[in-house]
């Protein structure tokens, strides 16, 4: 981003958001990152810097802040994810998919706006490879989330091509932070774990033991962002969505791994309809085309991720 131009994230109040803004603010200055979200916000996302309360699928509203506030880059991170979008299915659909269009058309018409938009491994389903899952394969998604986040890698590539608009895109896998609780999504068991481990000491998981999944830690996955974004328009080769693999685990391993550093941590599985749709999930990402286009290199494994989401809980906890 250069001196003088403003970030804007939408849906900030998120997992991906409450991160995004702290590192972006820190790196940028408080000024230069608009924090937005449907609801009011207080504490961090409205004390360190500017926040609006924006609704993403207000066309004007957008581009008003847009222009107002000379942005160059919008973060599209407001959705609903997998699990929540599987009970309010036109919700999920209206919210995931008008909002993006609602920014490709501000970005064609705007030429110098930069747009980053999450998609997912919710974009492959029983048909794709599920072991090292190529960048280019078979994508049949069973869920109403994954459906919208492949309908979206598609439109910004049409952008892309047809208009010009500077679209950027990673599949996430799931997603680790201590910064923000659970968002509805199936993969955050892994987030809720860590917070269980420490107030009970136990866990149910919803998912079975050996039901292995992409995940990472999410600075790896800010990090991720930010390099991408700040990538040279050339070296983004690819304008649907980049494969971003991190460390593939199962409950099993991940509760092996808090007993570590918590004994007593004990677990039990009650799998419920989330489990139909991990089954229908990679095992295991490859990313070669990431590292290879822009340089990408995962830095936290299991090990890593676990000492540093407990010590920070932990810090959190004595806070209180």
């Amino acid at each position: 981003m250069s001196k003088g131009d403003t970030s804007l994230i939408l849906g900030s109040a998120g997992q991906i958001g409450t991160d995004l803004v702290s590192t972006l603010r820190e790196l940028n200055g408080g000024s230069k990152v608009i924090a937005a979200d449907v609801k009011e916000q207080t504490g961090f996302l409205s004390e360190s810097g500017p926040f609006l309360k924006l609704d993403v699928l207000d066309a004007t509203a957008v581009a008003d802040a847009i222009t107002k506030n000379n942005v160059k880059e919008v973060y599209l991170l407001a959705a609903l994810l997998s699990a929540t979008a599987e009970q309010k299915m036109k919700a999920a659909w209206r919210l995931n998919m008008d909002s993006l269009f609602i920014l490709l058309d501000i970005a064609k018409e705007k030429k110098d706006l930069k747009i980053f938009w999450p998609s997912s491994i919710a974009v492959f389903g029983p048909s794709t490879p599920r072991v090292h899952t190529p960048q280019f394969c078979v994508k049949d998604p069973s869920t109403v989330y994954g459906i919208s986040k492949l309908a979206g890698e598609h439109w910004g590539e049409y952008y892309f091509n047809k208009f010009g608009v500077d679209i950027r895109s990673i599949r996430y896998p799931g997603l680790i932070s201590y910064k923000a609780l659970p968002g509805g999504g199936t993969t955050d068991y892994a987030v809720d774990i860590y917070h269980q481990a420490l107030d009970k000491g136990s866990y149910t998981c919803f998912l079975k033991e050996d039901t292995a999944l992409p995940m990472m830690y999410m600075p790896d996955a800010i990090r991720a962002t930010l390099e991408l974004m700040d990538a040279p328009a050339h070296e983004v080769k690819i304008r649907s969505s980049y494969n971003l693999g991190g460390i593939s685990f199962t409950p099993e391993e991940i509760a092996a791994e808090i007993k570590k550093h918590i004994p007593e941590f004990s677990i039990n599985y009650a799998p419920d309809f989330r489990q139909d749709i991990a089954d229908s999930w990679p095992k295991s990402i490859d990313d070669s085309r990431a590292q290879e286009d822009w340089g990408w290199k995962c830095k936290y494994d299991l090990s890593s991720t676990s000492i540093d989401m407990l010590k920070h809980l932990k810090e959190a906890r004595h806070m209180v």
